[in-house]
């Protein structure tokens, strides 16, 4: 990869800026999740657009799975729109974003506190409207990301979320865990030396699905979000259970199917899919450390092996942003400039 444009220098800067959240928030996280074990919720409920919702979809399962808390999604338009405001009072309710300017997710915050809920920002800019309509902030420390294409703050705000996970019950062995992963990215980072090479005969490719399950579901919608946004190629992500229930009719030779599958939870039916998927002549291309799917993909793009699951998806999302970048310089997008977009998009 070549140095020329933000998204590709701040994809690069992922190990050095996740070492500053872990560096400096631990304390925010001890607090948090101090007021949050007070408060006993009786559930959680996250509001997020963008890449911030696809973070969302990882903390359903990771509090969900470590902290046995219901986690869902908000709809803010039911408040926006519909003036109906969901009954929160027995909730830890978040704001996840990047920006902490989208009024929609402000509203959301603004609701619940207002009913008794406890409200936490995970947020880049703390100076932010939603950081101050919550009682509660958790910092990501991304720094200023001036990529549309949001990278760094994504990995940062998972990040920030498992550390709260793991504060939350008192884990250190996950805590410490946290500590491998600028290592296990710049790794990643540099096993997709040969990207351009590996993904060209896809540039011409107008159709790829990105398939995902468990923690890595969320995975598989931001690199399908990040090949949207750069490369204007139509992709949609799944889980191997959705894809089947219908979606299974598309594959044909036209077809992409990015599989994200890591080794640490072997997925038999990402197996199955793969197969038939190959058997209607579409082509694979698989992110993973698992051999069984590695060598029955057309292109595989690595991952360092071992890691754990719950912490796998700041690893895998890796090689979709490096593939998003390479195949809009392919189809001649300059990555940086996005058309129809802007960094701070506000939603009501």
């Amino acid at each position: 990869m070549s140095t020329t444009v933000w998204l590709e220098k701040e994809i690069k800067s992922q190990p050095e800026i996740l070492e500053g959240l872990l560096r400096q928030g631990y304390t925010a996280a001890e607090a948090v999740t101090e007021r949050i074990r007070k408060y006993d919720p009786a559930f959680m409920v996250i509001a997020a657009r963008g890449s911030s919702d696809n973070a969302a979809r990882y903390a359903q399962y990771l509090f969900g799975i470590h902290n046995r808390i219901a986690v869902a999604l908000a709809t803010p338009s039911t408040i926006t729109h519909y003036g109906a405001a969901p009954r929160w009072s027995k909730a830890v309710v978040l704001g996840v974003s990047q920006s902490g300017q989208s009024p929609d997710i402000v509203a959301v915050i603004s609701e619940a506190r207002r009913q008794g809920a406890l409200t936490l920002a995970v947020v880049n800019d703390t100076s932010s409207e939603l950081a101050q309509k919550a009682e509660l902030c958790m910092p990501i420390f991304a720094g200023r990301e001036k990529s549309i294409a949001a990278t760094k703050s994504y990995t940062n705000q998972l990040a920030a979320l498992a550390m709260l996970s793991s504060a939350l019950n008192h884990d250190p062995q996950r805590l410490h865990a946290l500590n491998d992963l600028p290592a296990l990215i710049s790794q990643c980072i540099d096993q997709q030396a040969d990207m351009a090479s590996a993904l060209e005969e896809y540039a011409s490719k107008q159709h790829i699905v990105v398939i995902g399950r468990g923690y890595n579901y969320a995975t598989a919608f931001e690199i399908a979000l990040k090949i949207k946004e750069v490369s204007y190629i139509m992709s949609e992500a799944y889980s191997t259970a959705d894809f089947l229930h219908g979606p299974v009719a598309m594959l044909d030779d036209r077809l992409v199917v990015m599989a994200v599958a890591p080794a640490a939870f072997d997925f038999v039916e990402m197996q199955s899919l793969i197969q038939y998927a190959k058997k209607q002549h579409a082509k694979i291309i698989a992110i993973s450390d698992n051999t069984k799917i590695a060598v029955m993909a057309d292109t595989v793009l690595a991952v360092p092996a071992g890691i754990p699951e719950w912490l796998s998806p700041l690893v895998m999302v890796v090689p979709g942003q490096i593939a998003a970048l390479e195949l809009a310089k392919m189809r001649g997008m300059h990555p940086d400039k996005p058309r129809n977009l802007s960094k701070i998009t506000k939603t009501w």
